[in-house]
């Protein structure tokens, strides 16, 4: 029989707080820098309080030019439709003599008060004028009929200037333009009352629009400021106001030479007779 040993007493093992074995005290110191990780946390964290936040990486952006260059288009856009309807005002705006002196190549022979191109007396015979196409002066008793009339030889001047006088716009065009050219011009006289065309010899431009006092001249016959002279100053130009276009001349004859003027017949004389 064996004989029984000192009774063995278990050893006591103390946990320290960084033993690792079970939890630490709420509240508790946390591990030395660089110490064992903790639960949830990184190696050293203090307070064991999860993981550190990431600041959010900013992005730099771009400017966004779309919406700019939209809106410059848009503001261009209204810029233009804005001064279009002021030019639009200001064009139709004044007189129509205004409207006239702003077509741009228009000589206006009204502003010389030249007496020669003012005169509006009637005279036979073939007659001398200051400009080539005429725009004024003296002139035939008969008008040349101008209710669209196209003439396709040169007409007299004395008669087609009484015709100004009326209102009417006299569009000449060079002789021997091509016959397109001249088809492009007969659309715009053939028809219309106050309005006639013919060639006219020695013309220094393509085509010559004239009404009493006012004259264009231009080299193209679809320039658009034809149309727009003959729009601003048919009829309106007129220096006889309601004076008709028909019923006029309408052959392309020249005015025949005026009848030499006659002397008076003499009176005979009265004597007295005596003693009879």
């Amino acid at each position: 029989m064996s004989t029984p040993g000192p009774e063995r007493v278990p050893s006591k093992v103390k946990v320290g707080k960084t033993s690792g074995q079970g939890k630490p005290p709420v509240g508790g110191k946390s591990a030395p820098k660089g110490g064992p990780a903790r639960p949830g946390g990184g190696p050293g964290r203090p307070g064991g309080k999860g993981r550190k936040q990431i600041s959010p990486v900013k992005v730099s952006s771009g400017t966004n030019w779309g919406p700019i260059v939209i809106g410059s288009v848009v503001g261009v856009v209204v810029l233009g439709i804005i001064g279009f309807a002021v030019l639009a005002v200001v064009r139709n705006s004044g007189t129509w003599e205004d409207k006239v002196n702003r077509i741009q190549g228009v000589v206006d022979y009204r502003k010389q008060k030249n007496a020669a191109l003012d005169s509006r007396v009637h005279k036979a015979g073939p007659l001398k004028y200051l400009t080539s196409p005429p725009v004024g002066g003296d002139h035939n008793e008969q008008w040349q009929n101008c209710m669209g009339d196209v003439y396709t030889a040169p007409i007299a001047n004395e008669h087609a200037v009484h015709s100004l006088e009326h209102g009417a716009v006299w569009v000449t065009y060079k002789q021997g333009l091509a016959a397109d050219d001249v088809d492009v011009l007969k659309g715009k006289v053939q028809g219309k009352d106050y309005m006639f065309m013919s060639p006219y010899p020695g013309l220094d431009h393509n085509v010559s629009v004239q009404v009493w006092g006012y004259q264009l001249k231009v080299d193209d016959v679809h320039d658009a400021r034809i149309d727009t002279f003959i729009k601003d100053a048919r009829l309106v130009a007129s220096m006889e106001p309601g004076a008709v276009c028909s019923n006029g001349n309408t052959t392309s004859d020249p005015v025949p030479a005026a009848a030499p003027a006659t002397a008076p017949a003499a009176q005979p004389s009265m004597v007295a007779s005596a003693g009879k």
